[in-house]
């Protein structure tokens, strides 16, 4: 007795006959449920674009075309050429806020990347499954408040006269310490700030990325007589350095449009000391009504961040590893 044929058999059979296969019977059900699915992706990617052009390719475009012009919102504005961008490079105070800005970021990304490579070490290490959700969640948490509300709380930590810091530093017989009011107490303040608020972002993507690291691996270097310092340079950050990588752009592009902290919490002073690049395009469009040069430096900023993006992906061809 044969056994019984299966609906390919059957249509191989019937194709070898002569006959044509019966084709499988779809219901107008759902064909309709497939068709608005589709609407509805499409839809959804429509929503998506029609949000990127207005909020983020349009403004660009509009800080282009007005950075040709001279406009102080009074006036009809006027074509200036390159008159903008030739007045950038010989402007003192915004080449020094951009100068500012350069080497603020550079401290707030090797400061992120450390410390939360630093932690996600000793949890991934140190802790269970449980204390790994602990402290992912509990270092993310200053990562959800709002960054103003943060800058405008420390600034009356770190008050010089009434702050809590230099409460309890006069209690342990140390003077007021000058967070605020010195420029270099002022930028550091700024700076540990900053990345006491963004570390949670690179410690999650890093304990992520040493849970996935293969653990054969990690077997066979502990069988070979690596030590923990040699297995954490030579297996690990080789393992997890496209992590490194997304995390060093990410917190690079942040810290070049850095604007809550200095301006809430110091207005860039003292003096010009913690003026960054968008502190200038603010005074130089908003106080000055000068919105075709500050849409120059805007654009000048843009083309900086882009710059040092692309030399860090450049660099990342020798120094990132992908399995």
């Amino acid at each position: 007795m044969s056994a019984p044929l299966t609906a390919p058999h059957a249509a191989a059979r019937a194709t070898l006959r002569g006959a044509k296969p019966s084709r499988p019977v779809r219901r107008p059900g759902a064909r309709r449920t497939a068709r608005r699915e589709a609407w509805f992706g499409f839809a959804m990617i429509g929503l998506a674009m029609l949000f990127v052009t207005v909020f983020t390719f349009g403004p660009i475009l509009a800080s282009l075309g007005l950075s040709f012009f001279d406009w102080d919102v009074i006036s009809p504005p006027t074509f200036a050429g390159l008159a903008n961008y030739t007045r950038f490079f010989s402007d003192g105070p915004v080449l020094q806020a951009f100068g500012v800005t350069i080497c603020m970021a550079i401290a707030i990304v090797v400061l992120q990347l450390t410390f939360g490579l630093g932690l996600a070490v000793l949890v991934n290490q140190r802790t269970s499954k449980f204390g790994r959700t602990f402290f992912r969640t509990a270092f993310y948490l200053p990562l959800l408040a709002s960054t103003a509300a943060v800058a405008i709380f420390m600034g009356y930590l770190f008050d010089n006269k009434f702050g809590a810091i230099n409460y309890y530093l006069g209690l342990l017989g140390i003077s007021g310490v000058p967070w605020l009011t010195s420029p270099f107490g002022a930028q550091v303040t700024i700076v540990l700030i900053v990345v006491w608020q963004q570390v949670g972002f690179t410690f999650v993507l890093f304990v992520s990325a040493l849970m996935a690291v293969p653990t054969d691996v990690l077997e066979a270097s502990s069988i070979d007589g690596a030590g923990p310092l040699r297995t954490l340079f030579r297996i690990k950050i080789p393992l997890i350095s496209p992590t490194i990588l997304f995390a060093a752009v990410i917190a690079l592009i942040n810290a070049m449009q850095l604007f809550d902290q200095p301006f809430i919490m110091t207005k860039g002073g003292p003096g010009s000391a913690t003026t960054t690049a968008t502190i200038a395009m603010y005074q130089t469009g908003f106080q000055n009504l000068q919105f075709g040069y500050s849409s120059a430096i805007a654009i000048i900023l843009l083309l900086l961040i882009l710059a040092i993006t692309g030399l860090q992906f450049l660099a990342s061809r020798k120094l990132v590893f992908y399995q």
